[in-house]
C-alpha cells in the first residue's frame, strides 16, 4: 500500500528525522509482515509491501497513522467499486 505525508521533504531537517524516526519505529514493530519499505522523500509518498496477512495493511496503516498523524492513505473509493 501506499501513504502520502503532505509537505514530509519542506519540514526542517529536525522534524523530517523525526518523522522518520517515528515511521522506522512502526515499521520495526511489523518486521514479521513487511516485505519492503521505502520512503521516497522528493514524492513524500511511503511505499509498503506486506505478507499476506488478513488485516494488516489496514492494521499497519493505522498505526503509521498514529505515529505521524499527517500521513493519508491512498486506496480506491470502494464505493465505485464494482465486480
Amino acid at each position: 500500500f501506499m501513504m502520502l505525508i503532505p509537505r514530509l521533504r519542506e519540514k526542517p531537517s529536525r522534524e523530517c528525522a523525526r518523522t522518520v524516526e517515528a515511521l522506522q519505529f512502526v515499521l520495526d514493530q511489523y518486521r514479521h509482515v513487511v516485505v519492503f519499505a521505502e520512503l521516497n522523500l522528493p514524492l513524500n509518498i511511503l511505499w509498503i509491501s506486506l505478507k499476506p496477512v488478513p488485516g494488516m495493511c489496514l492494521e499497519l496503516a493505522t498505526a503509521i497513522k498514529l505515529a505521524v498523524p499527517e500521513a493519508l492513505l491512498v486506496a480506491q473509493k470502494t464505493s465505485e467499486w464494482r465486480p
